[in-house]
């Protein structure tokens, strides 16, 4: 029997209920041995949800799964991991102050010895032979804390295929791998469908779901729109069929040129070892892109004006005053706000609702001797829900029950009552499904035309390309390279980010 006409997986009539939301309605999703079956849609979708069903993080109010044709009740994590699936989420389920063998090999350690000794030559051997399965070498001893979010990332899929599970989800793996580490993620991917295991693969990129899925299945809105393989479906039907709408997705941002008013000019920076004297300007009414490779410095350098790192030496005007930015409640008050890469970690209180977190930058607006004015407070965030198109079923939602993009959108909000002036976006839509993503960048143009100036950290050049009037190209603590969009492609910032001149 062909394994490509047996299915290794069935999830039959699913359904999921949260208080005042229904995640899930009667989804059926089916992936065949030895595939790469994309899972896609909106945030908000479902299929996170779906995942979570899959790994026993949920249980699902109805529906039943099958494995290798028979059904099993997966009740935890630890009974799906037995069972042979693994699932690498979004959201990375590390402990920072392990190293990275320790890590990949949590709860499942080699032992030896009848007293059970942890076996630590035989776990950073074999950490390290997965490691350089992947072709990406890292240390196996060092604190994960002390890695970049793209490292992270890798530790992440290390621990899956350490667990020699015969089905695998991966939830947005590229989000943060430069185009070498995802050629190697692709190369990791075919030996493991040529080998039997069958992949289940999340993104938002849609470029990526051409290039190494077999099968497409479409969520909105909780419910199955529908199952196709990839090679009879265009990128413009997939994203009607995701959105339910047509977008303008991909196509330039058409609006007048900013004006050449410096609103922030920044001069020999550095910051030993990562910063190397940096030079620019962001004028009102600009949407300046910084890329490049990771690790070139840019989130770095947004820190550093931020004052959320210290710099060593270099000068940084507003509004052509010089300022010293010590720490980021200054940079605030000032009318610098940022919006991190990691909006989980560094961008939102996740136990607190909607409201509270749209408001927190700037409580003294609403506060009389000390005490916050809720129906002023009510009023102003019902207010930022309503445009920027916030989807949360009610103001005081935690937000950790939001979908990225949406989240992305609170953290925005908080911003934009504390009437900021210059916004740095560090990469702006990581994580974001093409819907979300398309509002982000109207939202970034919007504000633009409303004379705020706009740093974009992208390491999605397509976006870059659409999106930034001006772009700025890092490549080892320096920039590179000053082009405008009108004169950029992907080569030509592709050979600067990579140190070419």
């Amino acid at each position: 029997m062909n394994p490509m006409n047996t299915y290794a997986l069935e999830m039959r009539h699913i359904t999921k209920t949260f208080p005042g939301v229904q995640a899930l309605k009667d989804v059926t999703f089916c992936v065949r041995k030895g595939e790469v079956h994309a899972l896609v849609g909106e945030n908000g979708a479902g299929k996170s949800t779906l995942m979570k069903v899959l790994a026993g993080a949920h249980l699902a109010d109805a529906g039943e799964i099958l494995l290798d044709g028979k059904p099993v009740h997966i009740t935890n994590p630890l009974e799906a991991q037995r069972l042979g699936i693994s699932i690498i989420y979004q959201e990375f389920n590390l402990v920072p102050d392990l190293n990275v063998a320790e890590n990949i090999f949590l709860g499942r350690e080699p032992t030896k010895g009848p007293l059970g000794w942890i076996d630590r030559r035989k776990m950073y051997a074999d950490a390290e032979a997965i490691l350089q399965r992947l072709g990406i070498p890292l240390d196996v001893r060092a604190p994960v804390r002390r890695l970049s979010v793209a490292h992270q990332q890798i530790v992440e899929i290390a621990k899956a295929l350490s667990q020699e599970a015969k089905i695998v989800a991966m939830d947005e793996p590229s989000a943060t791998l430069t185009e070498h580490e995802l050629d190697r993620l692709f190369e990791v991917i075919r030996g493991l469908k040529q080998s039997g295991v069958s992949i289940i693969y999340i993104s938002h990129r849609l470029e990526e779901i051409f290039g190494i899925c077999d099968t497409v299945t479409v969520l909105r809105d909780g419910q199955h729109v529908g199952t196709l393989p990839t090679n009879q479906v265009n990128r413009e039907k997939l994203i009607s069929m995701m959105v339910g709408r047509e977008l303008a997705e991909g196509k330039f941002v058409v609006r007048k040129p900013p004006r050449k008013d410096p609103i922030l000019r920044v001069q020999h920076l550095n910051r030993r070892g990562v910063l190397h004297d940096i030079n620019f300007e962001l004028y009102r009414g600009e949407i300046l892109a910084f890329t490049g490779l990771v690790g070139a410095g840019r989130t770095e350098l947004a820190r550093a004006i931020f004052g959320a790192d210290p710099i060593d030496s270099g000068e940084v005007y507003l509004h052509g005053q010089r300022v010293h930015i010590k720490s980021p409640q200054q940079a605030v008050r000032i009318g610098i706000g940022y919006l991190p890469e990691d909006r989980k970690q560094l961008g939102l209180v996740l136990g607190m609702v909607v409201r509270e977190n749209a408001t927190l930058s700037n409580l003294g607006a609403l506060s009389v001797l000390g005490f916050v004015r809720r129906g002023m407070e009510r009023g102003v965030v019902g207010n930022y829900v309503r445009d920027l198109d916030i989807r949360t079923p009610s103001i005081e939602q935690l937000v950790r029950n939001l979908s990225g993009g949406n989240q992305q959108k609170v953290v925005l909000a908080k911003w934009l009552f504390a009437d900021c002036k210059v916004l740095i976006f560090d990469e702006p839509t990581r994580g974001i499904d093409v819907g979300a993503k398309s509002e982000i960048h109207r939202l970034m143009v919007d504000l633009a035309e409303r004379g705020v100036g706009v740093i974009m950290i992208s390491s999605e050049l397509p976006e870059v390309l659409q999106v930034a009037d001006r772009i700025l190209v890092m490549h080892e603590g320096r920039i590179a390279a000053e082009m405008y969009r009108d004169e950029a492609t992907q080569e030509r910032i592709m050979h600067y980010a990579t140190g070419g001149r």
